[in-house]
């Protein structure tokens, strides 16, 4: 590993995929939360179909030069859906995809309210993993394992047993998340996860524990950070309050200088250099 961390940015859309690359992030984060809520409207509680993520992420996957890494949530379904989800991401040519062991219809990490969370048996999903990691076509791709132990409240020794058996599934990577802020839950894995003697690589999405740095996660062992819906979350705040300003008088000058120039949104999707191309024969 580098001496910093790869940091991918969650996108929602082409336009936010766009901006995280011209940004300079390391990577792409397709966010399910992200593309449930605004390419959909849903809650992301499986509703979003395996398909319809494939066509947001292509259509992100069109406008970046960064490795783009894909939510898919738990494989949307069961064992065979898993593999499917892998081979028909892979054959998209995204870099890698991460697959969770919430039980489908998943619930999302992140919600506070009540909610049941079961988790797919460790040895299931571990042999869905496999199978998935067994049915990839090329050598470059990347199968990432979301631990939900944590989350789902079974504790340090569950998820480090989860996290093992699908290392050993074949997994490429593995993302430990969990609500506690203040990382003693973290911490507690990365230490039994030392015992483990395993160097398969770590990934953490900070959202939940926000105070840690980027290069303070990588000195506990993280390989790589996601920054998982941040785009979303300032678009949707932005666009409250320009809509608050013009529902009262209607004056478009009101939000002019809160927002972007029209001729900003031209250079960011290349309107120049397709109307030159376009026109350049009829010169």
């Amino acid at each position: 590993m580098g001496e910093e961390p790869l940091i991918a940015v969650g996108a929602h859309d082409a336009m936010s995929a766009r901006l995280i690359d011209v940004s300079g992030f390391d990577a792409v984060w397709v966010s399910g939360f992200g593309v449930s809520a605004m390419a959909y409207g849903l809650p992301d509680l499986n509703l979003v179909t395996m398909s319809e993520t494939l066509d947001v992420t292509r259509r992100i996957d069109a406008v970046t030069s960064l490795p783009v890494v894909v939510d898919c949530d738990n494989g949307y379904g069961g064992f065979g859906n898993v593999v499917r989800t892998v081979c028909e991401f892979e054959r998209a040519g995204v870099a890698a995809v991460c697959i969770e062991d919430n039980l489908f219809p998943k619930r999302n990490s992140l919600y506070q309210g009540a909610a049941i969370r079961e988790l797919v048996p460790t040895k299931e999903q571990a042999r869905r993993l496999r199978a998935a990691k067994q049915a990839q076509e090329t050598d470059g791709f990347v199968l990432i394992a979301r631990v939900e132990a944590l989350i789902a409240g079974h504790g340090v020794e569950a998820a480090c047993e989860r996290a093992v058996a699908y290392a050993e599934a074949g997994c490429d990577a593995i993302l430990i998340h969990s609500k506690d802020k203040t990382l003693q839950q973290i911490e507690g894995f990365l230490e039994a996860w030392g015992t483990t003697g395993l160097d398969v690589p770590l990934v953490a999405v900070p959202t939940l524990f926000p105070d840690f740095s980027a290069t303070e996660l990588k000195q506990k062992g993280f390989a790589m950070v996601i920054l998982a819906n941040h785009p979303m979350r300032a678009s949707v705040q932005a666009m409250e309050e320009t809509l608050a300003k013009l529902s009262g008088d209607g004056r478009a000058a009101d939000v002019d200088s809160a927002i972007a120039a029209v001729d900003h949104i031209f250079e960011l999707v290349h309107t120049r250099e397709a109307i030159e191309a376009e026109e350049a024969e009829v010169r």
